[in-house]
């Protein structure tokens, strides 16, 4: 809301809002998120059983104009950039353009892959609109007693014993006071913390001994020392697949007498930022290495791409405790064949890729076989997700001609010019180079 946050003209719209689907070659990703989550339609003529058609038109008022640039209408209200390039979805046998598209922003899209309709704002109503739902209070009513009868008398009307004003309450607004119950604040895991801070017996147990000697008061919402009978603690089994509750899990069956979670994942003295990474240094999970040697191995005898499939398959099988050591200790041999590929690809046989360029079209391969298996490097804790603007310009022949440079040559041929210069010249190319580093220039 700050006046220095506001973005007063339309040139601000286009590098936040697009609404029109990408050219398919050079952002491969954004079309196929755009044409699954952000394409209206097809309704109108070619489907009138679509949910948005009222009185036989769209109640959202699709498709929208062709427009060469985004401007802002007299009401205020924007007009979004849908140029008439040729791109197209194709969705249920009809084509649709960019007529078609809903708003989006190019990195939410990305970042939660789902329909995310992003709009411009430059009214006050907005205001209005954004804080109405917090601030308006409960639905109310006024609802009004009558008593039904066959007489034709004339009856005395009284509002104050007739007419209640009244405020209903559903199960959303009701969800402080169901937080608020103990039953919800505390609970068996986070009492056997507090026990532990007042009972010494405690400490000597981990969370799953914990009922041997303990029995869990449900009405009290307390753990109190087991004076009979015996029983034997469980924990539900987690996937792996869930991160740190799977970690945490690990150190519950091995953590004896923790008052908090830092005390869980703090070893020798030394507190860990993950579960993790506390589970590291106790030795409960392997390091990999096997892993490392199992691609190794298969890279004697398999293609790059058998490879990178190899690698996505263990990804997706839960087997690597630390994907990202995998990555880092064998992402040379995953890219096996990724520079022979663009070679070919942009017919430029001279193609250098430096080192950078390389992990990330093969992090790009490697995406691209999740993506086909309903999910994604994304989903898996510290490792490396592909720039996909550094693969468009990748895939682009003549920005990779362009950037296809020869450095130590070209550090020679700098040195030799250089020398050339009379000293008003080397006075001069200095002052410019400083000013371009420095970024002073306008």
């Amino acid at each position: 809301m700050h006046p220095d946050s506001k973005r007063p003209t339309v040139e601000y719209i286009d590098p936040i809002i697009s609404a029109e689907i990408p050219n398919i070659n050079e952002e491969p990703e954004l079309y196929s998120l755009v044409s699954e989550f952000m394409i209206h339609g097809p309704c109108g003529a070619e489907n009138m059983n679509c949910p948005c058609m009222v009185d036989r038109q769209c109640s959202k008022n699709f498709p929208k104009q062709f427009c060469n640039h985004s401007s802002v209408d007299n009401n205020g209200y924007p007009l979004y950039m849908r140029r008439n390039n040729g791109y197209f979805v194709e969705k249920s046998g009809v084509k649709l353009d960019n007529r078609n598209v809903v708003p989006y922003n190019k990195y939410l899209l990305k970042r939660y892959q789902a329909h995310v309709n992003v709009e411009w704002c430059n009214q006050g109503s907005s205001k209005k609109y954004l804080f109405k739902y917090i601030n308006k209070g409960p639905d109310r009513a006024t609802v009004a007693v009558d008593i039904n009868t066959d007489s034709h008398q004339e009856k005395v009307v009284d509002e104050i014993k007739d007419y209640y004003d009244c405020r209903y309450l559903s199960a959303y607004d009701d969800i402080d006071d169901v937080l608020e119950q103990p039953s919800v604040a505390a609970s068996m895991f986070t009492s056997w913390m507090e026990c532990n801070k007042i009972n010494k017996d405690a400490r000597k147990l981990t969370y799953v001994e914990f009922p041997t000697k303990f029995v869990w008061k449900a009405n009290h919402k307390l753990w109190k020392p087991r004076k009979i009978g015996r029983s034997i603690g469980r924990i539900h089994s987690v996937s792996p697949k869930l991160g740190e509750i799977y970690f945490l899990r690990i150190l519950l069956n091995k953590v004896k007498g923790p008052k908090s979670f830092e005390e869980i994942r703090t070893v020798n003295g030394e507190e860990f930022p993950t579960f993790r990474d506390a589970c590291y240094d106790l030795g409960l999970l392997d390091d990999d290495k096997e892993y490392v040697e199992a691609i190794k191995e298969a890279s004697h005898s398999g293609t790059g791409f058998y490879m990178r499939f190899l690698f996505a398959t263990m990804l997706m099988s839960d087997s690597l405790g630390r994907p990202e050591f995998v990555w880092e200790n064998t992402w040379q041999l995953l890219s096996d064949g990724i520079l022979y590929n663009q070679q070919r690809t942009l017919k430029s046989p001279g193609l250098t890729l430096n080192e950078d360029q390389l992990k990330n079209l093969t992090l790009f391969e490697i995406e691209q076989i999740l993506l086909r298996n309903n999910t994604s490097l994304k989903n898996y804790n510290k490792m490396p997700y592909p720039d996909t603007d550094m693969v468009s310009s990748s895939t682009n022949r003549l920005i990779t001609e362009e950037l296809d440079y020869d450095i130590p040559i070209l550090k020679k041929e700098f040195d030799r010019m250089f020398h050339a210069l009379t000293n008003e010249q080397r006075n001069i190319f200095i002052d410019i180079m400083t000013t371009v580093n420095d970024k002073k220039g306008d």
